[in-house]
């Protein structure tokens, strides 16, 4: 007897081969066969002897009555099993041997799920998918564009899209009140783990509709992917501003699945740390931390690793300062020589603290040492396991500011105003007063949606009248000409009726990788490219020839 299993789209099955006078040439021929050859069989579909229950086809198994080779495979690179000896690097050269492999299989049959009832709830509530322009117009904001010479125009070149945005708002303008897309984008920056060149989101916009409407229409499109997805009933999603976001967790997408929040024992409530002639706490802006439950345990010598951990350039914290709650009710600080023990109670009353916890401190400028005790809220979350993949907590963060103040690029002896999402993103109304004397302080009516401390989607209501729109250009330093070169068809749009409208768009990548419980969004692309940017299979991007070089204009040195 011999047995084979047989690999297809839909799992394993068993094929069984057994020996008699009618069936040895069947035999002989089952055992020439290697790994990957790709085969057709025939034959009936009995009870296995022995079953297997690991394994969807593990009661039943074909007893084969004729076998075909289709075509003869040679030996893969690497094991096109689940736990693979394929490297990232071997394996993205013969992706195409990957995708046979179960786990990737299964992810993208997930991504599968999330397009399909994604577009069955848009549906349902008569939103209309319409495609989009792909060759478009380069525009100065945001990230870099990819961009692509025109032959017939030379000289000249088409930009690949960021974003759909200024023809969804154009749709809004001509009457689809309720657009869809499930879209490929273009962003040319560097790359991670949850970032490629080219990535794909589900695109959204409404006419006629305020910010509450759009919460209540998305917040219902993830649950509706939750429960289909992965039968998971999801609460009410909660909601915060980004300033409280930033005050509690240092971050505008906090991850919500533990606490830890963040406690000032210097700012702009309360001081209990000056005057101890501690130096570092005195010269400081803001002195917080985290209480970690259950900590107090550490040993000097972790305590000692998680401050070079702090001290490391990604994150550049001059240092960490910690305060044990031991279980016996006593304070021990790295900086009992400063402050007593009456002080220690007061940071423990401040933290809450309860015996067995760590207190973990660090300080600086205000901004600065939120981000870093943020990360370092998010290393201890990891360390003690309160981050599981399975686990999920779903936030809108609302209301962020509408502009950021930063150094331009062309010229870094000046600063100007950047729009934190883009420049079509309303203020509100009863902030645009503001927009003329103190912009900064001016909040969008922008909202973010955050599963599990990562940015999924996010939107705003968009401006809608033309002299507020050149007014927002005015202040991210356009001129009135170039305002008019870059977004001219968007403005003379605005004066032929346009109604109130909103938007959002969610990663669909980064969406199915949580779905899957991933970090990387690799695995959940079908063909991605790597770390470079590169696609290492078809090996692409590559060189062209001079004659195409010369057909577009384009001349390269050495060329």
């Amino acid at each position: 007897m011999l047995w084979i299993d047989l690999r297809d789209r839909y799992g394993i099955t068993q094929l069984l081969f057994e020996e008699s006078d009618a069936s040895k040439e069947l035999l002989n021929n089952a055992r020439t066969l290697g790994r990957e050859f790709v085969v057709a069989a025939k034959g009936e579909v009995i009870e296995r002897y022995s079953k297997n229950d690991k394994m969807p086809t593990g009661d039943i198994e074909v007893r084969v009555h004729e076998l075909v080779v289709l075509n003869p495979a040679k030996l893969p690179p690497f094991l096109i099993e689940d736990e693979t000896d394929g490297g990232e690097d071997l394996r993205m050269k013969y992706r195409y041997l990957d995708l046979r492999r179960s786990p990737i299989r299964q992810n993208l049959m997930l991504r599968h799920q999330v397009a399909r009832h994604t577009r069955r709830y848009l549906d349902d509530l008569e939103f209309i998918e319409v495609e989009t322009p792909v060759l478009i117009k380069s525009t100065p904001e945001g990230a870099r564009d990819f961009v692509v010479p025109s032959r017939m125009n030379p000289g000249e070149f088409y930009a690949l899209p960021q974003s759909p945005q200024t023809f969804k708002q154009l749709l809004m303008v001509s009457g689809f009140d309720r657009y869809y897309q499930i879209v490929k984008c273009f962003r040319d920056e560097d790359l991670r783990a949850d970032r490629q060149p080219e990535f794909t989101q589900i695109d959204c916009e409404m006419a006629f509709v305020t910010q509450e409407d759009v919460l209540n229409t998305f917040e219902g499109l993830i649950r509706n992917l939750f429960k289909n997805v992965k039968n998971i009933d999801l609460p009410e999603v909660p909601r915060m501003t980004y300033a409280e976001a930033m005050q509690r967790y240092g971050s505008d997408k906090p991850d919500i699945r533990f606490g830890m929040e963040f406690v000032e024992l210097k700012g702009a409530s309360r001081d209990l740390t000056s005057g101890k002639s501690f130096n570092v706490f005195d010269a400081a802006e803001l002195v917080a931390g985290i209480r970690v439950p259950g900590a107090a345990i550490y040993t000097r010598k972790q305590l000692d690793e998680l401050t070079e951990w702090m001290r490391r350039p990604q994150i550049g914290a001059k240092g960490l300062i910690y305060m044990r709650y031991n279980e016996d009710g006593t304070l021990k600080s790295s900086v009992d020589k400063f402050y007593d023990e009456s002080s220690l109670q007061q940071w423990a009353a401040a933290f809450d603290a309860q015996p067995g916890d760590l207190l973990l401190l660090i300080s600086g400028e205000a901004d600065q040492t939120r981000k870093q005790l943020s990360e370092l809220r998010l290393e201890m979350g990891n360390r003690l396991g309160l981050r599981p993949a399975d686990e999920y907590r779903v936030l809108w963060v609302v209301d962020f500011p509408l502009l950021e103040y930063g150094e331009d690029e062309h010229d870094a002896s000046h600063g100007r105003w950047y729009a934190m999402h883009h420049p079509f993103t309303s203020p509100k109304p009863e902030d645009i007063p503001l927009l003329a004397t103190d912009p900064g302080k001016v909040r969008a009516n922008a909202y973010d949606m955050v599963i599990n401390g990562v940015e999924v989607g996010g939107g705003s209501v968009r401006i809608f009248q033309k002299e507020l729109q050149k007014k927002m250009f005015e202040i991210l330093g356009f001129t009135a000409e170039e305002a008019q070169a870059q977004f001219g068809f968007l403005l003379n749009a605005f004066e032929f009726g346009a109604p109130p409208h909103a938007g959002i768009a969610f990663g669909f990548d980064r969406l199915c990788s949580l779905f899957g419980g991933a970090d990387s969004i690799r695995d959940f692309i079908a063909f991605p490219k790597n770390n470079s940017g590169r696609d290492v299979m078809i090996d692409s991007p590559s060189p062209i020839a001079a004659q195409q070089l010369k057909e577009l204009n384009i001349k390269v040195s050495g060329v």
